[in-house]
C-alpha cells in the first residue's frame, strides 16, 4: 500500500493531550505524528467502510492522503466498488489502528468529492508508475488474466511516454467530513480510555464525552 507521495496536514494542527483535548483534529494530528514515528509500515493506513446497494457494509484498507479542518482525504477510481457505493450513499466510516502505540481512532460522516484542482495537485506528486497504473487499472472490474493487466500498463506507458501524465477524469479524491470521532487508548486489564467527540453539522461545535470501555 505504500505510496511515495507525502501526506499533508496544516501547520496549525499541533500536539494535544488526550485527557484535556477539547478539539479532535488537533488530538488526531498529535496521535498521527506519534504513529509516523512508531509504526514501521503505513501509519496512514485506514479501514474505510461504505455500504452497498443491499445495505451490507463493505470494508477495505486505503491510505489517508491529507487532513485538515475540512476532513480526511483519500483517492480512488470513481468506477471502483467504493466509488459506486459512495455515489449511491455519500457517507463513510474509517478506523485507524496503530498497534505499536495501542491506539485507535474511529470517525464517521458524510463524504464529498474534493475539488479537481486539489486532486490534480496530489496526482502530480505520485510516482510516474503509480500515475500510469491509475490509467491502466479498471479498478474492481473482473480481470481475465494478469497478462491482460500488464498489457494495459504497457499501452498506458506508451501513450504517456513523453511529458507529464495527466490525472484520469475518473480518478478522484473523497473527503470524509467527520461528525463523530472516537479516540481509544489501551489500558491494562481492559480498563481502556475512550473519548468521543460529536457535532450535529460540520460548522457546529464539538461535544466531548467519555465512554465506558
Amino acid at each position: 500500500m505504500t505510496d511515495t507521495a507525502p501526506i499533508t496536514h496544516p501547520s496549525w494542527l499541533t500536539s494535544g493531550d488526550f485527557a484535556d483535548a477539547d478539539e479532535p483534529l488537533r488530538l488526531f494530528a498529535a496521535w498521527f505524528d506519534d504513529a509516523k514515528r512508531a509504526e514501521p509500515v503505513d501509519p496512514d493506513a485506514m479501514a474505510l467502510s461504505t455500504v452497498d446497494g443491499d445495505g451490507l457494509p463493505n470494508v477495505r484498507m486505503v491510505l489517508l492522503k491529507g487532513f485538515d479542518e475540512r476532513g480526511f482525504v483519500f483517492y480512488t477510481n470513481q468506477a471502483s466498488q467504493k466509488g459506486q457505493e459512495l455515489a449511491a450513499r455519500a457517507a463513510a466510516g474509517a478506523v485507524f489502528h496503530w498497534k505499536s502505540l495501542k491506539r485507535q481512532v474511529r470517525l464517521r460522516g458524510p463524504v464529498v468529492e474534493v475539488a479537481g484542482a486539489e486532486a490534480d495537485a496530489y496526482f502530480a506528486t505520485r510516482a510516474r508508475l503509480s500515475q500510469i497504473g491509475a490509467w491502466a487499472s479498471k479498478q474492481s472490474a473482473p480481470l481475465e488474466s494478469r497478462l491482460a493487466f500488464e498489457k494495459s500498463v504497457a499501452l498506458a506507458t506508451a501513450r504517456y511516454a513523453v511529458g507529464t501524465v495527466p490525472r484520469p477524469p475518473f480518478w478522484v479524491g473523497y473527503r470524509i467530513v467527520p461528525l463523530i470521532m472516537e479516540f481509544w487508548q489501551d489500558r491494562p486489564y481492559r480498563l481502556h480510555d475512550r473519548v468521543e467527540f460529536r457535532r450535529t453539522a460540520p460548522d457546529s461545535p464539538w461535544i466531548k464525552t467519555r465512554l465506558y470501555p
